[in-house]
């Protein structure tokens, strides 16, 4: 074979679904000599990293750390640690990630019971509660920002549906986590997983975990082992933990990568940050509107890290983005699932949520469509 030259990829503005623009600072974070995954130095790090990810999703929870793998790993983590065979699951399911949450646990034994909802709208309590019909259940699940269509959850009323079924609650925080407020212990969520690549503005590759008290109780009491062997907190906890016993080699420079990605966050301040991304992403909206195109989600519902925004009758989809991509060097999402071909995935997150992004996509998106 010929040998290929040094990659040498384009800059691109990525305002998709994620991964979202990385700020420098990470990107010479993850270019620091590496260390051994049981170095002195690099165990500070660890731990550096664990109370940083405790400061953002707002929680005291001891068991908290990132798990070496993308968001879904966090999700498959979380679940195949809380469910056991023949446990009852209810899971939300009105995107592509809540589809996803109940295929994960079927996978893991559970018995599965879907409440159907409309993609592009959020739940209600009595959503769950109709479905439920006030059986027990183990564990129930709900996406707080649903990327696949830029719906945002409210929690507190599902954490009430979950207490009155006795079960525990799960959450995936992978687009809101440091976009919008993620308030673990406030809001009661017994787990919840998130992902680098979207508002912490960190390459894809890590996906930070949290679980409560009772959830970790869960964790130690069960009766069979953990479906994976390499997603077993049981094990894995050991190396995070005060044992540090080898489990797995850490990616080490990904893990400067989110601890400069969480420093950075919580430098800026996380009130700060939400409504920085409140605030661009009200800019973007009301550009769209000026255009004519139409904003998928009621307002109320709204995701502001992701806006969803429904392709004119007549428009070609990829033609479009393939023209943002040549002539702006722009990236955008399209549909998935029944948005597929009829929606636009407009990006605004972490490092990548500026008014020169909005811009740059108004005007891209003006002379695509004349």
């Amino acid at each position: 074979m010929t040998i290929p030259d040094p990659i040498a990829p384009s800059r691109r503005v990525l305002m998709g679904p994620g991964p979202s623009d990385v700020d420098d600072a990470v990107l010479s974070a993850m270019a620091r000599p590496t260390l051994g995954h049981l170095d002195p130095d690099f165990l500070v790090i660890m731990d550096e990293v664990r109370a940083m990810l405790r400061s953002v999703f707002r929680t005291e929870n001891e068991l908290t750390l990132p798990m070496s793998g993308t968001g879904s790993a966090g999700m498959e983590t979380c679940v195949v640690n809380l469910v056991e065979p023949g446990n009852r699951v209810l899971v939300g399911v009105n995107g592509v990630f809540g589809t996803r949450m109940a295929e994960v646990a079927r996978r893991a034994g559970a018995e599965v019971t879907e409440v159907q909802g409309e993609w592009g709208r959020a739940f209600t309590a009595e959503d769950f509660r109709k479905v439920a019909g006030g059986e027990k259940y183990d564990l129930v699940c709900v996406v707080h920002a649903e990327t696949s269509t830029g719906v945002l959850q409210d929690i507190p009323p599902i954490r009430e549906v979950a207490d009155e079924l006795g079960a525990l609650l799960l959450v995936d925080c992978v687009t809101s986590l440091a976009g919008h407020a993620v308030e673990i212990d406030a809001w009661g969520v017994d787990a919840a997983y998130s992902g680098t690549q979207k508002c912490l503005s960190c390459p894809p590759g890590l996906s930070p975990v949290t679980f409560s008290a009772r959830a970790a109780d869960r964790i130690r009491n069960r009766t069979h082992k953990v479906q994976s062997w390499y997603l077993d907190l049981s094990l894995i906890q050991g190396y995070w933990g005060e044992e540090r016993s080898y489990h797995h080699t850490a990616p080490i420079n990904m893990l400067y990568g989110i601890h400069e990605a969480l420093r950075l966050a919580l430098v800026e301040g996380l009130d700060a940050r939400f409504e920085r991304h409140a605030r661009n992403a009200k800019l973007l909206r009301d550009g769209l509107t000026e255009l004519g195109l139409t904003v998928r989600v009621p307002e109320s519902e709204r995701l502001n890290p992701l806006t969803t925004v429904a392709i004119p009758e007549g428009v070609d989809d990829g033609k479009v983005r393939r023209f943002l991509l040549d002539e702006y060097g722009l990236e955008i999402g399209g549909g998935l699932g029944p948005m597929k071909g009829n929606t636009w995935r407009i990006g605004l997150m972490g490092a990548g949520s500026t008014r020169r992004n909005v811009a740059l996509c108004l005007d891209g998106l003006r002379a695509a469509l004349a």
